[in-house]
């Protein structure tokens, strides 16, 4: 998955977009367009060096506009990595990001002032006043797919699922087909749906966005969880096994998406097939990213497995490293229900310290 760079959108195509940038450099727009767009499609473009290093760029390119803060201290807290109220350096980074503002107060347009208003409430702790920031914003720029995606985010770790279906289901209609990145808002709107329990419209509205773009791992992630709810297993495993070269290289979510496959192999009482897929990809990128979705992604998989009463042998052993600089956060747990299986794996290998 590759997109070369005459594709990200300079000065012009933003300003014909309808977002109101004070930023006029078309590299530094470019590059921000490179990492919303790395970010709304979960993978990393080799030819720029990955979502991360296209953030850093973006951000030590053009250190005075604001925006390229905003990106990179919203990416860290979306990427749950550190807690955000813990970390000095996260400190330091939104402190920065203030000053700037301030410098640049008289130049900025209404459309800034509030991406770092927002920012700095998450960043806070206020996740949902954040999001009341994000949807002011969408009232205005239905087309603000940072806004957007932040939000959808931070509903999600909330847990509202209403507001992650609604959020997008209010900005759709201002959207056009020929839009950069209008196919990724129907993977987003039905997991906002499959989440609130309806189910045949989540169905639809996945296969719209894969119908639209083949590599949208979300809508993927979407339609998986469908098929699990409805009890649909053989269909999921077929479903995600011959979509497999499309959903792959979005790699910040394919540790996911093969843990939904393997999670159909244990509802068909077939365990091997779970196995195989922990040990050549779960457990395998869960290991090499070190990213905690995945953590909790090989943790999850390995207690599920442990539930229906197989020896999963020494792989608690062989995460444990992984685990290891994490047995003292609380960020993830917190946000997230489903780390409870990364805190009952941690058990296993914990030492007790009564």
């Amino acid at each position: 998955m590759k997109f070369k760079s005459h594709q990200w959108r300079d000065a012009q195509e933003w300003k014909k977009f309808g977002l109101d940038f004070s930023c006029t450099s078309n590299e530094t727009l470019k590059l921000y367009d490179a990492t919303l767009t790395q970010y709304i499609g979960w993978y990393d473009d080799d030819s720029l060096g990955g979502l991360e290093k296209t953030a850093v760029s973006l951000l030590e390119g053009n250190p005075e506009w604001v925006m390229s803060h905003v990106v990179c201290n919203g990416l860290d807290i979306m990427g749950t990595g550190r807690s955000p109220e813990l970390d000095a350096e996260f400190k330091a980074a939104l402190k920065k990001m203030e000053e700037v503002k301030d410098s640049q107060s008289a130049t900025l347009t209404d459309l800034e002032k509030k991406h770092v208003a927002a920012v700095t409430m998450c960043g806070k702790g206020y996740m949902e006043q954040a999001c009341d920031i994000w949807e002011d914003i969408l009232v205005k720029y239905p087309h603000d797919m940072l806004a957007l995606k932040f939000a959808h985010d931070a509903y999600f770790y909330l847990g509202h699922a209403a507001q992650m279906r609604d959020s997008i289901a209010r900005v759709m209609p201002h959207w056009k087909p020929d839009m950069p990145l209008y196919g990724y808002l129907y993977g987003m709107h039905s997991f906002g749906l499959v989440e609130s329990n309806f189910y045949n419209q989540a169905e639809t509205t996945a296969r719209k966005g894969l119908e639209i773009n083949p590599n949208d791992a979300w809508s993927t992630h979407s339609l998986a969880h469908v098929l699990e709810m409805m009890g649909r297993a053989d269909e999921g495993v077929t479903f995600m096994s011959s979509t497999m070269t499309d959903w792959e290289p979005c790699a910040m979510l394919a540790c996911h998406n093969f843990w939904h496959w393997a999670v159909y192999h244990v509802e068909k009482g077939e365990y091997q097939g779970a196995f195989d897929i922990y040990d050549s990809q779960v457990g395998v990128r869960a290991n090499k990213s070190g990213a905690m979705l995945d953590i909790v992604d090989a943790c999850s998989l390995l207690f599920r497995l442990e539930m229906e009463g197989q020896n999963v042998e020494g792989r608690w052993k062989d995460i444990y490293e992984t685990c290891r600089p994490h047995t003292d956060d609380h960020l993830l747990f917190l946000m997230m229900p489903t780390s409870s299986y990364l805190v009952l794996g941690l058990s296993k290998m914990t030492p007790s310290r009564k």
